[in-house]
């Protein structure tokens, strides 16, 4: 019986991404590969990457320079780019770097294993269609190895809203969604597997539309309310959101569907209305804060969480002080801030930009206004009680690590303890990043 093969994945970027790498590995998996931890022992090493960030090619071409020895040392050693860089990059990444052998996109995955036969065959390998047929009805079942208490659950892809800023469109495709008999049966499989808590993802996940058993579109409140049916899965959550899809059940699955956590990641990316409208996107910083307040209304307690970018070409000190004025009345728990950067392609490319050193500055003042509004909600934790689903040990002795429902990372040191058990826990600290607890007994 042939030894088996060994593929290293990194991934860049986004949950999806960690998803999108899982699958790889299961699909590489039916070709006679086990994944290791390190790119020294590969038989094959695949770069999942991601779009968003910035010279994000850049920092691409700059980790595969470093696999140059390694090929040289090891001349069967065979590299792949996948993900987002690839979809933009395509041949190019080829060209100017040889090493090289297979580049594929997000949305043709699938085929990694015919890929990597042609490659083993002495040829290279590339995919960057969008094809017609779902990579998700083509890829294998997963198997049933043991799992972690949480996972990711792709349900929908790709975007339709074309913000200015933003690459998905043209590197994840038109939106799409899974039909709801796939999903809810990947959800048993990886419950079945010893997963408590699954994190519905999307590029735009509420405005997933996945057909139904009887053909009918469901939207993503009717898919969480069957979820919660699934025996044995006590949690669920769903990102990324856009304000726009926020769909009067979806609010109201947030006030009574008890396993979908009160924590939302809904991405208001500037507080002006001038600069909203040059993003193309199609909200106000009026109609957010009124969708908060209903989200609010439906449940108080919800951590609120949230992107922003600083500098959108043409933004004055006035737009960026509505960005402020935004956070102040909204109060976030946590969040997600990024100066504005370049896309080539995107529209806001090829504006008029804001100083990099202004930008900056203000990237400063708007990321110590949410550390503050962070620190403050972590802190009025102390005292409460929250119920933690365990993840892992820590790194003192008897020290376990969990997520409350709000998803703070909650730790304590307690005897009996077992990874994948809910525990309630009465906060008695709040630390930088997380709050430790005692358990109730």
């Amino acid at each position: 019986m042939a030894e088996p093969k060994k593929l290293y994945i990194k991934t860049y970027g986004c949950q999806m991404n960690v998803y999108d790498s899982e699958r790889m590995a299961e699909a590489m998996g039916g070709a006679g590969y086990t994944e290791v931890a390190s790119a020294d022992e590969a038989d094959m090493i695949l770069l999942n990457t991601c779009h968003i960030r910035e010279k994000a090619a850049e920092k691409v071409y700059s980790e595969l320079g470093r696999f140059r020895d390694l090929k040289d040392a090891k001349p069967d050693l065979k590299i792949g780019v996948a993900g987002c860089v690839a979809q933009a990059e395509g041949a190019e990444i080829m060209r100017r770097q040889p090493l090289v052998d297979l580049v594929v996109g997000p949305q043709s995955y699938h085929r990694l294993p015919e890929m990597e036969a042609k490659v083993r065959a002495g040829g290279t390998a590339l995919d960057t269609d969008f094809p017609e047929e779902s990579k998700f009805e083509k890829l294998k079942a997963r198997p049933k190895a043991k799992r972690g208490p949480t996972a990711f659950l792709t349900v929908q892809e790709g975007c339709d809203k074309f913000c200015a800023f933003c690459v998905v469109p043209y590197t994840r495709g038109a939106e799409a969604s899974r039909p709801v008999v796939r999903v809810i049966d990947e959800a048993k499989d990886l419950v079945e597997r010893g997963v408590r808590e699954i994190t519905l993802l999307g590029q735009n996940v509420n405005a997933y539309h996945g057909a139904g058993p009887k053909g009918d579109d469901w939207t993503l409140a009717r898919l969480i309310r069957a979820l919660a049916e699934v025996d044995g899965l006590e949690r669920i959550r769903f990102t990324t959101s856009h304000p726009n899809d926020m769909g009067d059940d979806l609010i109201e699955a947030h006030g009574d569907c008890p396993k979908l956590m009160p924590y939302l990641h809904l991405p208001v990316q500037s507080g002006s209305d001038r600069i909203l409208k040059r993003m193309n996107r199609s909200h106000t910083a009026d109609s957010y804060i009124r969708l908060i307040e209903r989200i609010r209304a439906a449940r108080p307690d919800l951590l609120l969480s949230g992107d922003f970018i600083v500098g959108f070409p043409e933004e004055t000190e006035a737009d960026f002080q509505a960005t402020l004025d935004l956070i102040q009345e909204v109060r976030y728990g946590q969040a997600y801030s990024f100066k504005y950067s370049t896309r080539p392609g995107t529209p806001a490319a090829e504006r008029a930009q804001v100083d990099d050193a202004v930008a900056g500055e203000r990237l400063q003042r708007l990321q110590a206004l949410l550390t503050r509004q962070q620190r403050e909600i972590q802190e009025s934790m102390v005292g409460r009680e929250v119920n933690v689903l365990f993840e892992r040990a820590g790194r003192q002795p008897g020290q376990m690590v969990g997520k409350s429902q709000y998803l703070h990372a909650v730790h304590v040191v307690g005897p009996n303890v077992e990874v994948g058990s809910s525990h309630p826990v009465l906060i008695t600290g709040s630390g930088t990043n997380s709050l430790s607890g005692r358990i109730i007994t």
